[in-house]
């Protein structure tokens, strides 16, 4: 995949964007020095260039009693190939894992939960994700404080 040529005011634009979804199309044409047509224009430029994969809100995890995060390291038994699929799919229906990585190192995955108490942590791993298929190990370690939390990137 070969890289996007981006302008400054694309990436402006982006910076903008990433910080605030739900910008009218007029502020962010004042916020990148355009007209309203050129911004519309550029935004959806880089929507269709693939740039911009979907817009979302986020949510106040503790405020919606979610407050234990915690990050799941899951190593999978050696002949685990035939399961691997079925493990897949199986952490992609679980509104709890947040997000999932294939990684290199002691373990296959590392997956990012979250759960409304220590209890519900311990039934989700113990009950759940141990019980997933190609499963052989699972380690986690539960996060004291979030210092910071973006899905921002640097553009």
């Amino acid at each position: 995949m070969s890289l996007i040529d981006l302008d400054a005011i694309d990436r402006r634009m982006l910076r903008v964007l990433q910080t605030q979804g739900r910008i009218s199309n007029l502020d962010l044409a004042q916020a990148v020095h355009l007209s309203p047509a050129q911004a519309n224009r550029r935004h959806r430029r880089l929507e269709g260039l693939g740039l911009i994969q979907r817009y979302e809100t986020r949510l106040d995890a503790n405020a919606l009693g979610l407050s234990v995060r915690a990050f799941v390291h899951v190593t999978m038994a050696p002949a685990h190939a035939q399961s691997l699929l079925a493990f897949r799919q199986r952490i992609a229906d679980l509104d709890a894992v947040l997000e999932c990585h294939a990684v290199s190192g002691d373990f296959d995955y590392v997956l990012k939960v979250v759960a409304p108490d220590l209890k519900a942590l311990s039934e989700l791993i113990m009950g759940t994700i141990m019980a997933l298929p190609g499963v052989q190990s699972v380690r986690s370690t539960v996060c004291l404080d979030e210092l910071k939390c973006t899905a921002a990137l640097p553009v």
